[in-house]
């Protein structure tokens, strides 16, 4: 290559080719070609989208759990009382509502086996009234009446303070002929198993004193 030398104005050496000056932008523009290949051989420029397939960055939130479902709580339901032969039977009550006397199983019972007319039952009559409403839900006391009209039952009901206890209107005669009933006032008394412990007659005493005994059983 023929090469020349010549003086600027300035005094600077200046350096000519037979193509002309040879300048720096020649070695730059080489840098900028080589930093371009070693880029295209790693398959992936600095900073570009992440590879297709790779797993996402993870979160760090910890998975929610699941609660497990909530435990049942109670026991089973009790068993209903198995009904007694002797409190099979049903009637009306002087009210005109249904009765039936397995509603009654599992608890002492007293049937009061009375007239409308009779004056023992009168005087028995208040203290029923009295004690009937205290012991209803332990030991009930149903009246049985009869021998009479339905009107002279309803007023006896009314005038020794009844209507709080239920009283079956027997006017026929079907729950005295089942009991073997044949006077009054007759009380049958029967106990939490169906057993008739007590039938005849009780003064006000001794029918509190019976009633108090079988709900403390």
């Amino acid at each position: 290559m023929r090469i020349s030398r010549t003086w600027t104005a300035a005094g600077q050496l200046r350096r000519w080719t037979a193509a002309g000056p040879v300048r720096r932008g020649a070695t730059a523009g080489a840098l900028v070609v080589a930093l371009f290949g070693v880029a295209a051989c790693t398959g992936t420029a600095p900073g570009g989208p992440t590879a297709a397939g790779s797993a996402p960055a993870s979160t760090g939130a910890a998975p929610t759990a699941t609660p497990p479902p909530p435990t049942p709580t109670g026991g089973p339901p009790a068993a209903a009382a198995q009904v007694p032969d002797v409190l099979r039977f049903t009637g009306t009550t002087l009210t005109g509502a249904a009765f039936d006397a397995a509603q009654l199983a599992g608890k002492p019972v007293v049937l009061w086996f009375w007239a409308p007319w009779c004056a023992t039952c009168a005087s028995q009559a208040w203290t029923v009234a009295e004690i009937a409403p205290k012991y209803r839900d332990t030991v009930p006391i149903v009246g049985v009446a009869g021998l009479g009209e339905q009107r002279a039952m309803k007023e006896f009901v009314t005038e020794f303070e009844l209507a709080g206890t239920t009283q079956v209107d027997d006017r026929k005669g079907a729950l005295w002929k089942r009991f073997k009933v044949t006077e009054q006032s007759i009380f049958v008394i029967i106990d939490r198993t169906g057993a008739v412990v007590h039938q005849g007659f009780l003064d006000g005493e001794a029918l509190s004193a019976r009633v108090a005994a079988l709900a403390g059983a």
